[in-house]
């Protein structure tokens, strides 16, 4: 399947935006973000992206005060995952000027209808700037 959800976290591990492509309970969601956040947040600059947890192999990154947690399947390239956390980011600051965490809450639908144009059932589609951001374009427009 490939991507098993996106998690983006501020520095003080609260959690802006959770997409899951796989059905866990309130409690399993509640749970794994607490263990993912504490065990990514924990770590240093000098240390690797790649976090084996679980069943899932999570790829961080953070961009300012704004941490990106994606968790994959094991067997999934992590630097394919770091580009397309770099896309999502660069998607981002070409809709919203220079992204921030304040532009994600206050746009949050807009952030979702995007993971969305990008990502069908935990695999990539879409990886063009200009396609993934004309439909949302358009609703703005209307």
């Amino acid at each position: 399947m490939g991507i098993r959800f996106i998690l983006l976290v501020n520095k003080q591990g609260q959690t802006r935006l959770a997409q899951y492509y796989e059905y866990l309970t309130i409690e399993q969601r509640r749970a794994l973000e607490g263990e993912i956040v504490r065990r990514c947040l924990a770590r240093n600059e000098q240390q690797c992206s790649f976090v084996e947890h679980r069943n899932y192999k999570i790829v961080y990154r953070r961009y300012a005060s704004l941490f990106f947690l994606v968790g994959v399947d094991n067997d999934e390239n992590e630097l394919a995952i770091l580009e397309f956390v770099h896309l999502l980011v660069e998607t981002m600051d070409r809709l919203f000027g220079n992204v921030c965490e304040l532009d994600i809450m206050f746009h949050l639908e807009k952030v979702h209808f995007m993971l969305e144009e990008m990502i069908m059932n935990g695999c990539i589609v879409e990886t063009s700037k200009s396609n993934i951001l004309s439909p949302i374009q358009l609703m703005d427009k209307a």
